[in-house]
């Protein structure tokens, strides 16, 4: 769960500097003016971080707490397998989301939902044979420490 905090601080800056980047180049100057098309391309740009980086085993966080990510064979994963976990793993955060849009639920009761969610999804991973989450199950990879440098 640290390495997630500390990916949520790193990302942050991610999507800052994205942020910046996409309003200065369609020279938005109202927030929610373009709201779609830049979400779109915070998507992307966050699938380009991951997959990226899980395609060489670890981002910048996983490399801070010893995590790697391999396939089943304990290899590194191909730029599909990590597109399909990516794309996967946002079922950490989209049925809360579709659920607040659906309801126009306030702000509040939305993070509260999403907390809701994110720690039951957390939970089922329990249930698992191998205790792994169902984006890692499905997509064929998992989480394993990672030798430290000596």
């Amino acid at each position: 769960m640290a390495c997630w905090l500390y990916e949520g601080v790193l990302l942050y800056a991610v999507l800052f500097i994205g942020s910046y980047l996409f309003s200065s180049l369609t020279q938005t100057r109202h927030a929610l003016a373009n709201r779609h098309a830049q979400q779109g391309f915070l998507f992307l740009l966050l699938g380009i971080y991951f997959i990226w980086f899980w395609r060489r085993g670890q981002t910048l966080a996983m490399k801070t707490w010893h995590i790697r990510l391999v396939d089943r064979q304990g290899q590194s994963i191909s730029q599909a397998r990590a597109s399909l976990r990516y794309l996967l793993s946002w079922i950490w955060f989209l049925p809360p989301i579709m659920l607040s849009w659906q309801a126009q639920i306030t702000a509040a009761a939305t993070l509260l939902v999403a907390a809701c969610w994110v720690l039951l999804w957390a939970l089922l991973s329990q249930f698992h044979a191998e205790r792994q989450f169902l984006h890692d199950a499905i997509a064929g990879t998992r989480l394993v420490p990672a030798v430290a440098p000596a």
